[in-house]
């Protein structure tokens, strides 16, 4: 075999898997694995898929990964290297990261990809942005090797804790910017958003261990403008379906991260007035222009831009 093709599980099949199957299948020799069969294709047995990757790519979201890493662990060859996308909490209130610290202990390495990287994008061939979290810049260029050529563009970050955050709480915050744009509440409105949304962000991240200025780079700033824009982006319609009375379908990581922060008091959402008000309108989606205006009545003028 080519020594720069490698061996390559993706667990999950889902867009992102396809996502990752468009970007390393040229270059690399990828099996796939999903809790359901995958049409086509031969049907592939976890563990012994594992033991044989150099890479293990996990693009589920972030409730199955302590089962699924427990579950391939001892198989695992010493060399090979985890990475995950999810962007969420598991049902124990964990990121992916520290996921990964639980079931890992230090014996295999891993990394987070965060950051601008829509799936659809990625598969129709224009470029995606990450950030790479990892322990070292020298398991950074073995992943850079990797992607090299796919179209993924990758950024080096040691701070692992600050990414997972950042990636966890913009999907929260995406949800107002879409509420405000299904109000009408114009351009403005949204640079406002933007300015309120970085500040919680930066001291939340700071306070759960993570980097000054981790927000402001792309699993923060860059994701966070990405999901709150895109029309295709499902934390932005989750916004517009709640300003409708569209109840029935609300479900996402950003709302379960919402759950999962008030059950194991990750943050004291009282000193976080705009993460506040984004639960008040998830749990109960009632008079939500009437919120937002008294918001910005009382907390509009506490936003500080200037430093």
């Amino acid at each position: 075999m080519n020594n720069s093709r490698k061996r390559v599980l993706i667990i999950g099949y889902g867009e992102m898997g396809h996502a990752m199957e468009y970007l390393l299948g040229p270059s690399h020799t990828l099996q796939i694995w999903d809790r359901h069969p995958v049409p086509g294709r031969e049907p592939v047995h976890l563990e012994a898929a594992a033991a044989s990757a150099d890479y293990i790519l996990y693009c589920v979201p972030a409730n199955p990964i302590g089962e699924l890493a427990e579950r391939i662990l001892p198989t695992l060859a010493r060399h090979s290297l985890s990475l995950s996308v999810a962007k969420g909490l598991d049902a124990q209130g964990r990121s992916a990261a520290r996921i990964f610290e639980d079931v890992y202990a230090d014996r295999f390495d891993y990394g987070l990809v965060y950051g601008p990287m829509i799936s659809e994008e990625l598969r129709a061939g224009r470029p995606g942005f990450a950030q790479l979290g990892m322990r070292t810049p020298a398991l950074y260029r073995k992943v850079t090797s990797l992607f090299s050529g796919s179209g993924l563009y990758l950024e080096y970050t040691s701070d692992i804790c600050g990414i997972s955050w950042a990636a966890v709480l913009k999907n929260v915050y995406a949800i107002l910017f879409g509420a405000a744009d299904e109000l009408g509440l114009g351009d403005n409105m949204r640079g406002f958003l933007a300015v309120a949304s970085m500040h919680e962000m930066d001291t939340i991240i700071t306070r759960l261990g993570g980097s000054a200025l981790t927000s402001h780079h792309l699993a923060g700033l860059g994701d966070l403008i990405t999901t709150a824009t895109s029309a295709g982006s499902h934390h932005h319609a989750l916004g517009g379906m709640l300003v409708r009375g569209e109840h029935d379908r609300i479900s996402g990581e950003g709302v379960h991260t919402l759950t999962m922060v008030r059950d194991y008091g990750l943050i004291d959402e009282n000193d976080y007035p705009l993460f506040r008000l984004v639960h008040r309108i998830v749990d109960d989606p009632v008079n939500i222009r009437d919120r937002l205006e008294d918001y910005l009545r009382n907390l509009g003028d506490q936003v500080d831009t200037t430093g």
